[in-house]
């Protein structure tokens, strides 16, 4: 699926984009299975343990900005992290033993979509080892009109920022604060079918969705079979970790790499309605946003 200069500039820049990974039946189950789950948001007042709700939702026009969970919530999206083509990939950037942390569907809605600000993956789930990484499996072609992820490139190899504001944790970087500058930001542009790839230290972020299209991406994060959490509000049982195994064995003995660290505490009391402390409840905390945030 990808070559060794491929993995070179992955290496390098932190990110990749994979035109063709999908087929077209595999496309359309992918969007029908999706289509199947959000339906059900019609008739829902507010966020569950799967669906969540953006701002704005009505039963009239319903919107949702995730379908959390992913792998649970339907067996075809467990299936597709496990798709050839996916571990052909994963191999190549991560080694012959990889494991999946779960996934997540983020869907922008088109003039809508709540934005994502410029955070760091690593700061809200830190490892032994930084061979990790989310990838992204588009189901709309992404462009530069309906906010692509965006990525700063090299930004892997760099600092790790504060992710808190007020002093708690709220998984997303003050520009102002921290002096961050994304003037060489890029867009990820990608075909539906693709696949986008960026390092689990990897500044990243995404803007409103302005355009007539919506935006919607099948998101996993995986890690190489001996990088080990260092802080999880839940820790995973072994047995767990087990059986989040894509290819190959677990190491029972983490790779160790002096690599910088912040936990990510104070944890901070932001929750839906659901109860649960999602991405976009955290970032609201954030004093100062870098992206116009969605309206009802």
């Amino acid at each position: 699926m990808i070559s060794a200069s491929d993995v070179t500039f992955y290496k390098e820049h932190g990110y990749l984009v994979v035109p063709k990974v999908l087929d077209d039946v595999e496309l359309g189950r992918l969007r029908a299975v999706t289509d199947e789950i959000l339906a059900r948001a019609r008739w829902m007042t507010e966020s569950d343990h799967v669906l969540d709700l953006d701002v704005g939702h009505t039963s009239q026009s319903p919107r949702v900005r995730r379908i959390k969970h992913a792998e649970r919530a339907h067996p075809y999206f467990w299936h597709l992290q496990r798709h050839p083509n996916v571990v052909a990939v994963l191999t190549a950037l991560l080694g012959p033993s990889v494991r999946s942390m779960g996934g997540k569907l983020n869907i922008k809605d088109a003039r809508h979509g709540t934005p994502v600000e410029w955070h760091q993956d690593w700061a809200y789930y830190p490892h032994t080892n930084d061979d990790v990484l989310a990838l992204g499996l588009p189901l709309d072609d992404m462009d530069r009109d309906n906010a692509p992820l965006m990525v700063i490139p090299g930004s892997h190899r760099g600092p790790i920022y504060d992710h808190r504001s007020g002093g708690v944790f709220c998984g997303a970087i003050d520009r102002t604060a921290t002096g961050l500058d994304t003037s060489n930001a890029v867009a990820l542009t990608c075909p539906a079918g693709g696949m986008t790839v960026h390092h689990v230290r990897m500044v990243h972020g995404s803007d409103l969705n302005r355009s007539l299209r919506a935006r919607r991406v099948l998101f996993y994060e995986c890690a190489a079979g001996d990088a080990w959490p260092l802080a999880t509000t839940s820790a995973p049982s072994v047995e767990d970790i087990l059986g989040q195994m894509v290819v190959g064995e677990l190491s029972l003995t983490p790779r160790m790499e002096a690599l910088p660290v912040r936990l990510p505490f104070p944890e901070s009391s932001a929750v839906d309605n659901s109860g649960n402390g999602t991405l976009y409840e955290k970032q609201l905390l954030l004093d100062n946003p870098s992206f116009v945030r969605a309206e009802g």
